[in-house]
């Protein structure tokens, strides 16, 4: 393989062959007839493990299988033979050796995400490589430079809609700082019957096309229960609403009227158990491979100490419930006091379905699952428009981040906590706009804080110990996340990824950028190659590390970025269809920013 100089002035890839091999994904899907059990080949669920840096390497089988998922006949891309696809660990120190064989008609390929390596070995075609053919194999080596749970999934079209995903584990090559006496991988996702690009074409057409629960007449009695508001107050306030084209229920683009929520691959009748026995410290590995589902997380009854945020280790957290976006991971250690069996329940943050298991000392048992809460709705809030205490919008001068030349160091403390929007318009593809950003750091997300439990946020996560490369940033720059809902356009800055020109990081580079989100839905924002150091409220030796951020609505969201990573990397909403709908971003990390913008091709 000729590997490119990874610090030259680079173009961009072709895009027409981005979004062509892109769109040959799911060919045989659209061609062939439905499932059914007949054809069935096994059921989702049966996946086994595989160490990638034992001597020789391992192998994976990509092709399309009919599998139960739920109980139903599903079309599938199985990796050898099932989705998830298998367990892959890997050891600190060593080299990870996996081919891929593509048994598919179409082009795919595998994104390690989180993982820190060559970019020629990221997986992303157009960007670092060009996919795997059908019919070929495609080599991945690279150096194991980190440890934790991490997962892995197809970066080409929309196939990692069909199973195409797993989870990693990479084990330390030092004594592990987590203590544990037993472990399980808990990898959640979404599965649809329908054919995902006929979903991303139903939500092109027809705005909250999988949105059964807004507000109407036949339900505004249930509202008033629920809030304790008047008929006067309901009225007035969907009013409101109306008038800014806006629905307050817009909390996912993809509900359970298509969605069947898995956990491990089975859904929640299917009731997935993981044994303990009482006394146990049990370490919980949770993977969120969904395309567009956020997990509320909690076991009834028995507190999680959270010790890991994607694959990096935090000062330990108890706490009672977390949210888990899309692509993130999260580590718990919890212990069973007595022999009866737990639920580990996921709900959706919308509240139209959940994924469950049972944590237990042997097969057969099950728990209590817990009812399904009240679908949650944006405030005023989420449109950045913040109240006091004398119920008035709260005003702020807070001034936008100084200008992107600016060599000294930046502040590690005391950042702005709102900023105004401003008089720019991002354009047709930016409809919603909020007064003011802020910072929402403790704010544990829509539908949750409610319930008397403790529910963690970003603000309580601090790293172990000081990772390394820690300085304070000398550039950076404001990144506005856009949509338009009513044409399902999704970007950065008003402009989707084929209107876009490349990001450019210098190498070596200490680099801030300071998240604005514009619209009014949670975005799990990840960039492939480095880390983000978050801003959440602690200092250089405190804040977490991580590969993908939630940015709330409205949210003023701050992280630093450590260039160190040469090459040509992907920078993207983690929601699938919002990052085929344009929700996406090239970075070059390039040896100077001088000399104006790389060519791009028109």
């Amino acid at each position: 393989m000729s590997i490119p100089d990874p610090l030259l002035p680079i173009r961009p890839s072709d895009r027409r062959h981005f979004l062509a091999t892109s769109g040959l994904a799911l060919g045989s899907w659209l061609c062939g007839r439905p499932a059914t059990a007949a054809e069935a080949t096994g059921r989702a669920g049966e996946f086994g493990e595989l160490d990638a840096t034992r001597p020789g390497g391992i192998d994976l089988y990509l092709e399309h299988r009919t599998l139960m998922v739920g109980g139903r006949p599903g079309r599938a891309i199985a990796i050898n033979g099932s989705i998830p696809g298998p367990i892959i660990r890997m050891r600190e120190g060593r080299e990870a050796l996996i081919r891929v064989h593509n048994r598919l008609p179409e082009s795919t390929s595998i994104h390690w995400h989180g993982i820190l390596l060559p970019f020629t070995m990221d997986g992303v075609p157009g960007i670092s490589f060009p996919g795997i053919p059908a019919g070929s194999t495609f080599t991945y080596r690279y150096p194991v430079r980190q440890n934790g749970t991490y997962w892995y999934h197809s970066h080409t079209g929309l196939q990692e809609q069909l199973g195409h995903y797993g989870q990693l584990i990479l084990e330390p090559a030092a004594p592990d700082p987590v203590g544990y006496d037993i472990e399980h991988s808990v990898v959640l996702s979404d599965w649809t019957f329908e054919e995902p690009h006929q979903v991303l074409h139903k939500l092109k057409t027809i705005e909250g096309y999988y949105n059964f629960q807004r507000p109407t007449l036949a339900n505004i009695r249930d509202q008033m229960e629920a809030t304790g508001m008047s008929l006067e107050d309901v009225l007035e306030k969907r009013f409101a609403w109306d008038r800014m084209r806006m629905d307050p229920t817009d909390i996912a683009d993809i509900t359970g009227a298509t969605y069947t929520y898995l956990m491990n691959g089975r859904a929640a009748h299917e009731n997935p158990t993981f044994l303990a026995r009482p006394g146990q410290r049990v370490r919980l590995r949770i993977s969120n491979a969904s395309t567009m589902t956020f997990y509320d997380i909690r076991i009834p009854g028995l507190p999680m100490t959270v010790v890991q945020a994607d694959g990096q280790n935090i000062k330990p957290v108890e706490t009672d419930e977390l949210r888990i976006a899309v692509a993130e991971t999260y580590d718990v250690v919890v212990t069973l006091p007595d022999s009866r069996p737990r639920t580990l329940f996921a709900e959706t943050m919308d509240r139209s379905g959940h994924a469950r298991g049972t944590l237990a000392p042997r097969h057969g048992m099950e728990a209590e699952v817990p009812a399904q809460r009240r679908r949650p709705m944006l405030t005023m809030a989420d449109m950045g428009m913040m109240m006091g205490k004398d119920g008035h919008d709260m005003k702020t001068t807070a001034a936008a981040s100084p200008p992107t030349g600016r060599r000294t160091p930046l502040p590690m403390s005391g950042l702005p906590d709102r900023i105004r929007h401003g008089p720019e318009d991002h354009g047709p593809a930016s409809i919603t706009m909020a007064q003011t950003a802020y910072r929402r750091l403790d704010y544990p997300g829509a539908g949750l804080g409610e319930d008397g439990w403790r529910v963690l946020t970003y603000s309580q996560l601090r790293a172990l110990r000081r990772p390394y490369g820690r300085r304070a940033p000398t550039r950076q720059f404001d990144l506005h996340l856009t949509g338009n809902m009513h044409k399902y356009v999704w970007g950065f800055d008003g402009r989707k990824w084929s209107e876009s020109d490349l990001i450019r990081f210098q190498y070596g580079e200490r680099l801030r950028i300071n998240m604005i989100n514009d619209t009014m839905m949670s975005h799990p924002i990840h960039l492939h190659g480095m880390w983000m150091d978050l801003y959440a409220g602690g200092d250089l030796d405190s804040n977490p590390r991580k590969h993908t951020v939630i940015v709330q609505p409205a949210e003023l969201l701050t992280v630093d970025i450590l260039v160190d990573a040469p090459g040509q990397w992907a920078f993207h909403c983690h929601l699938l269809y919002h990052m085929e709908a344009g929700m996406f971003r090239t970075v070059a990390v390039v040896r100077s920013l001088k000399g104006g913008p790389i060519a791009v091709d028109p």
